[in-house]
């Protein structure tokens, strides 16, 4: 593994942290494509929990087996995959070491219904992470939900033990409940506090939602429109979520949602290119389309971040 000074220059960041976590930091940067250039690609499936096996895998059934998304991951030169427990076990030897694993710590389910107060389960611990072999864990959090503190409690305990045993720590951050309006959750002050949010908890990579323009809260609109922050195309959003992130002193990555075009995931990226994001952290944009597919999606997605998509052509 070739550290770049591109990546040196990010590691110099995390000040406080270990040679074994900023290691594991260097693994999901210097891995993939994208190695060395300071942008991720990472594939995510904790769908299956999230919203249950048929709607995430029935419309392309060899991605009911673990297997099938672990091979992904390396095949289509992503930095990491991220999964729950179970997920990492059904793969974790046959695929010892071909890629950085993230094991993701908490997990909702759509059968709980709650809209004031979503929350999440914690599903593994710090030492499964470890006894797999895993650079780093994550984690989800919903701000403006009811449960919000004791998320907060229970990251800072997870942040805290990960650190101890040298891993990265990667935090969803995902606001909504009660006090946050359904257009609010993609609203550019509601994410840009998210992500500051998880940058205090210790994160060293933030998980986010590209934003929309809306405005939420009524203060930190009037503070965005007073002091001029231009918020007018998607890269300037994502420059601003940049900025929430310690100025960029902290990684910031940006999830590519529901499936959709290719276009507009290939668009989604050029967009976080062009405004100092660190990546994209994509799942059923990739695992729900046919492998050849997904394989195709990585590989331009992967230039987009390279700088080599000015003669890519864009797929429907």
């Amino acid at each position: 593994m070739r550290v770049t000074q591109k990546v040196r220059k990010i590691l110099d960041n995390y000040e406080s942290d270990s040679p074994a976590t900023k290691a594991n930091l260097a693994r999901l940067l210097c891995t993939g494509k994208t190695a060395g250039t300071g942008k991720m690609i990472i594939l995510p499936v904790d769908q299956g929990f999230e919203h249950g096996p048929a709607r995430s895998f029935a419309m392309n059934p060899d991605a009911y087996n673990p297997q099938y998304h672990h091979k992904l991951a390396v095949d289509g030169g992503c930095s990491a995959y991220a999964a729950p427990l179970g997920m990492l076990e059904a793969s974790a030897d046959t695929f010892a070491g071909s890629v950085p694993l993230i094991m993701k710590m908490n997990s909702a389910n759509s059968l709980y219904k709650n809209p004031d107060a979503p929350t999440q389960a914690v599903t593994a611990t710090v030492r499964d992470a470890v006894r797999l072999g895993c650079s780093a864990v994550g984690y989800t959090i919903y701000p403006g939900s009811e449960e919000i503190y004791s998320m907060l409690e229970e990251l800072r305990e997870l942040i805290e033990e990960a650190k101890a045993y040298g891993l990265a720590a990667v935090v969803w951050s995902y606001a909504r409940g009660k006090t946050v309006s359904k257009e609010g959750e993609l609203a550019i002050d509601v994410i840009g506090y998210g992500a500051h949010m998880a940058c205090l908890m210790g994160a060293h990579v933030i998980k986010v939602k590209l934003p929309s323009d809306f405005m939420d809260q009524d203060e930190s609109a009037k503070a965005i429109k007073d002091n001029k922050v231009v918020i007018k195309t998607q890269a300037d959003r994502v420059r601003h979520i940049v900025q929430s992130c310690f100025n960029g002193r902290r990684m910031v990555v940006f999830s590519g949602g529901s499936k959709k075009g290719a276009n507009s995931v290939l668009e989604d990226a050029i967009a976080i290119r062009d405004g100092g994001g660190n990546g994209s952290i994509i799942g059923r944009n990739c695992f729900q389309r046919p492998r050849k597919e997904s394989l195709e999606l990585l590989n331009n997605i992967a230039k987009v971040y390279l700088g080599k998509d000015d003669d890519l052509r864009m797929a429907a």
